[in-house]
């Protein structure tokens, strides 16, 4: 089993930044994928960002890409999503997810998931 803990979340102005992390522990995680999900109220979980457990390739979805940044620690077991000019649309409960990568077809398919951090975004 693999256990995920989320922090960073928090309330933001429409422009500022917030980094996320994700804490993972409870089994070796060489050869995951790590990234993260989001859901909006009223809406679907929608995929965010991703990262290989080398590091490269990582992938974005179009509405976050230029302004999220995905990263990850491999000795701490963590990745990290620094949010940058977010947006009020950016408002949702951000999960962490394990799991395996199909490149840009599905760049993450989550296995383990966390809690969720929530990330609201004021205008």
């Amino acid at each position: 089993q693999v256990q995920l803990v989320e922090s960073g979340g928090g309330l933001v102005q429409a422009g500022g930044s917030l980094r996320l992390s994700c804490a993972a522990s409870g089994r070796t995680l060489s050869s995951y994928a790590m990234g993260w999900f989001r859901q909006a109220p009223g809406k679907e979980r929608e995929f965010a960002a991703a990262i290989t457990w080398s590091g490269s390739p990582t992938y974005y979805a179009d509405s976050v890409k230029g302004r999220f940044t995905i990263s990850k620690d491999n000795a701490k077991n963590t990745v990290y999503l620094q949010m940058n000019m977010l947006k009020p649309e950016d408002t949702a409960v951000y999960y962490c997810a394990v799991g395996a990568s199909y490149g840009y077809t599905e760049p993450l398919r989550g296995n383990y998931w966390g809690q969720g951090t929530q990330v609201t975004v004021s205008s």
